[in-house]
């Protein structure tokens, strides 16, 4: 069954030649579509998808795997504007040759026929219905985030950007439920980013003002049990996981970057983490990777003293790993991405456990012992009290 879903994840390496070394004719299919003229598939269900394909346990043959390719590619990249291969080079021909049959539909188009088609060799095999009909109700979907998966890369991005990214609880729920998608997919890496000028501001501090039936000590006790999993979705991610800081970063955004494989930053960016001001303590398991990353006196100032750090100073320290120009920062940081993402992914995920592997136990520690000591910090008057005057403080502005 795996080397059937290699194959079919490739089909283009399989395509069948004739006795005289040429393609072996592949007419264009045409496959039954629900959608509407003006409607196709959504990325999600795009996703699910590729995810059923390396489930099919029957290879569908070499015309099929063609066509898969060809839609693939007309719904990630557009229709095909590259070069036509040379009358020798006959795999790429037959790939470059359906692709180009596909004209001008649209990519969303082009991802409900994707859809359409591996729904229906789903069902040929006994699975479950087609994936675009069963895929409208299934799967987290996301208010405040985007999560898009293209080029092997699996991209969240913080979706708040009037707000400065600031996390909600809603968020929290989200980030990890887009986590363990990404986890799940067929991608290479994940990324993870901020909408607008900020990367994230931190916890919303509204997440204070709800109050539940049973007080402050209940929110305080879902409070922790939610940022609990939370930082506990980052130790267990299985893939390599990049931040790309495309602005300053505040709070829970910053202890959790010690945990990413990778941080990328624009030289627009700051890190900060304010803790003492609220009257809280270190999360993101910050206690131990920060001092581990920089040192114990240069962690005290940032974890206990509030000092904020511009992006080379956090490159320097070792919580950064590259610094771009910011003209300059998509291009590149992407650019290298999408580089990254051709690497050989099993290899990358059992690379990235074995180096996980030696802190994981102590990683859960360290996040049980942190989520304890916030919710005794969060019922405290001392915290009450410098949150109260945040508030205060905003309202005067």
């Amino acid at each position: 069954m795996a080397a059937v879903a290699r194959n079919l994840l490739v089909p283009w390496r399989f395509v069948r030649l004739s006795r005289f070394g040429q393609a072996a004719a592949v007419p264009v299919l045409k496959f039954h579509t629900t959608a509407s003229p003006m409607m196709g598939a959504t990325v999600e269900q795009f996703n699910q998808a590729k995810s059923q394909l390396a489930t099919l346990k029957s290879d569908p043959g070499n015309q099929v795997k063609l066509q898969i390719y060809a839609l693939f590619k007309q719904s990630t990249e557009g229709p095909c504007t590259t070069p036509k291969p040379g009358m020798l080079d006959f795999v790429n021909k037959a790939k470059w040759d359906v692709w180009k049959s596909l004209g001008s539909i649209s990519q969303e188009d082009a991802r409900q026929q994707y859809c359409d088609l591996i729904g229906s060799l789903v069902t040929s095999e006994g699975g479950s219905e087609p994936v675009a009909a069963q895929a409208a109700g299934s799967g987290p979907t996301f208010k405040e985030l985007v999560v898009t998966t293209e080029d092997n890369i699996t991209t969240i991005m913080l979706n708040r950007p009037t707000k400065k990214n600031a996390i909600t609880t809603e968020m929290y729920n989200e980030i990890v439920a887009a986590l363990d998608q990404a986890a799940k997919d067929s991608s290479v890496l994940t990324v993870i980013t901020g909408a607008g000028d900020f990367y994230c501001s931190g916890n919303d501090l509204t997440n204070f003002t709800k109050i539940p039936e049973g007080g402050i000590e209940e929110l305080a006790k879902k409070s922790g049990d939610l940022l609990r999993n939370y930082i506990k979705a980052y130790i267990d991610f299985p893939k390599p996981l990049v931040a790309v800081v495309n602005g300053p970063a505040v709070g829970v955004s910053v202890t959790v970057m010690a945990l990413f494989d990778l941080v990328y930053a624009t030289d627009r960016a700051t890190f900060h983490t304010p803790f003492s001001k609220l009257g809280q303590s270190p999360e993101g398991c910050s206690s131990y990777t920060f001092p581990k990353i920089m040192g114990a006196s240069k962690a005290s100032e940032m974890l206990l003293f509030n000092k904020k750090l511009t992006a080379a100073q956090a490159c320097d320290q070792g919580l950064v790993t590259e610094v771009f120009p910011d003209a300059s920062f998509q291009t590149e940081v992407w650019s290298r991405l999408k580089a990254y993402a051709q690497l050989p992914p099993n290899s990358l995920a059992l690379s990235k456990q074995l180096i996980r592997a030696a802190e994981r136990e102590r990683l859960y520690a360290v996040n049980d012992a942190e989520v304890e000591r916030l919710v005794e910090r969060w019922l405290s008057d001392e915290c009450m009290a410098a949150i109260m005057g945040f508030f205060q403080g905003k309202s005067k502005l």
